[in-house]
């Protein structure tokens, strides 16, 4: 296997880096988070600009080593896709379901009652 440049080991080890901090800083509010609700966003926002650092870093290894590969753009696309609306379809379940959440969480709909199950 051939040498990497000196630029090319420095930046592709900052985005892995990068990235690793950021799926760290998302686990870790999974863990932490009070409730439902906050625990959804730590996850989704983190762990996906986490995994599109590592990502770039192995787009740019691939690259500087061999041609250039976009292989994991097709990774990067369709974590950015499904990530978001999974989080979305979860909160909406998680409303639905009115789990239950800390006072500070607050509900900004302005019916709340009428997406309830609920028989009261």
């Amino acid at each position: 296997m051939n040498e990497l440049p000196q630029w090319a080991e420095w930046l592709i080890s900052f985005f892995i880096i990068l990235g690793a901090c950021f799926a760290f800083i998302g686990s870790l509010g999974l863990l932490r988070l009070p409730d439902f609700m906050t625990r959804l966003h730590a996850p989704t926002k983190n762990t996906t600009l986490g995994v599109g650092g590592v990502i770039l870093g192995s787009i740019l290894f691939f690259s500087v080593t061999d041609a250039l590969s976009l292989h994991e753009l097709l990774i990067a696309i369709f974590l950015f896709l499904t990530a978001p609306i999974s989080a979305h379809l979860l909160a909406k379940a998680g409303l639905h379901l009115e789990l239950k959440r800390i006072e500070s969480t607050r509900d900004l709909r302005k019916k709340p009652e009428q997406y309830s199950d609920r028989d009261d």
